[in-house]
């Protein structure tokens, strides 16, 4: 959803140790689009079959839902519904800087200017239906359940956290946060490394505790939800002008929750109230109607989909399979989980 808080939020660095025994509910499209975004050739495409077909969402998922089920941490996948109407120009946005990319890498392959070709490359990005659906064909050939989103998928993932059937939500944005997720869990990735620029750098996991934070800055959930609106969310582009996390901090803490006095004091220029991108967020449509069971992994039919289907290594997927599988075999599922 695109809130920006991180300058005024407490995060705490955790271990793998630390979330073992735990169940985590996933953003499923924040993940996907880390992966097609990171995982790439030396000239910024992503990896592929030799079909053409992509393949970095495929490996993203394998080996950091492996790592993790082997460091005893239960994973629920939930994907994106349909979007709300107010996202509709963001989705425009997006839509009209992947096409700007397209060209600026266009014009880097023809100028064979590797270094531009890698900076546009990854912002060309496109989570289709094709690779929606292979993703979660390769999740529950993993055992690990698959949730549909009636609307947005962190609001769903939010509200199995909030009611205590999931420790947290896996996101790298602070949205679910405004969904009441009690616990916002990043960086929970393979390497304790990322690259930045021509170097690497710490990428421990990181906890955000909802509650902790709120009492830190003496303010409530709805404040909060105010907060981001202020400074700009998928639904109001932008926020108000001027207007950055601390700033907004200061006019709640100002004018309470009289709200309505508040955005009549800043210059709200959108064409519709604050009201409505409150609500939309507020009452984001979530589902009770799911299951969450986990099974053993499909050994067979992972490699039907890594290897026969999309060339990935034998012996390399085979490895990691039989390792962890053993490991299922000799705990039984129930306590490996």
């Amino acid at each position: 959803m695109g809130s920006n808080l991180k300058s005024i939020l407490i995060t705490k660095e955790l271990s793998m140790v630390d979330l073992s025994g735990k169940t985590l509910s996933v953003d499923a499209f924040n993940m996907l689009y880390q992966f097609l975004t990171t995982i790439r050739q030396y000239d910024g495409q992503p990896l592929t079959n030799s079909k053409g077909k992509v393949t970095s969402h495929l490996s993203g998922l394998f080996f950091r839902c492996i790592k993790l089920i082997e460091n005893n941490i239960k994973l629920v996948f939930v994907f994106d519904g349909v979007a709300p109407d107010l996202k509709s120009k963001e989705r425009e946005r997006r839509k009209s800087l992947k096409e700007d990319a397209q060209k600026k890498y266009d014009l880097a392959v023809e100028q064979g200017d590797v270094e531009l070709m890698r900076k546009y490359a990854s912002r060309t990005v496109r989570l289709t239906t094709e690779l929606i659906d292979e993703a979660k064909e390769l999740i529950i050939a993993m055992g690990i359940p698959v949730i549909q989103a009636p609307s947005e998928g962190e609001a769903q993932a939010a509200y199995m956290a909030k009611i205590g059937e999931v420790y947290g939500l896996i996101s790298q944005d602070t949205d679910g946060l405004l969904f009441e997720s009690p616990r916002l869990i990043k960086n929970l990735s393979i390497s304790a490394r990322k690259k930045k620029g021509a170097t690497y750098i710490r990428n421990e996991p990181e906890i955000v505790d909802l509650s902790e934070n709120l009492n830190n800055l003496g303010i409530d959930i709805d404040q909060l939800i105010v907060i981001s609106i202020l400074c700009g969310t998928d639904f109001n582009i932008g926020g108000v002008k001027g207007i950055g996390p601390k700033n907004a901090l200061k006019l709640v803490k100002k004018y309470g929750k009289d709200f309505d006095t508040l955005f009549s004091e800043v210059e709200w220029s959108f064409e519709y109230s604050w009201k409505i991108v409150f609500d939309t967020i507020k009452k984001m449509p979530i589902t009770k109607d799911y299951d969450l069971k986990w099974n053993n992994i499909n050994k067979e039919k992972i490699i039907e989909i890594m290897v026969t289907q999309n060339e990935f290594s034998h012996d390399r997927i085979n490895s990691v399979l039989e390792s962890v599988t053993k490991k299922q075999a000799q705990k039984g599922l129930s306590e490996f989980f």
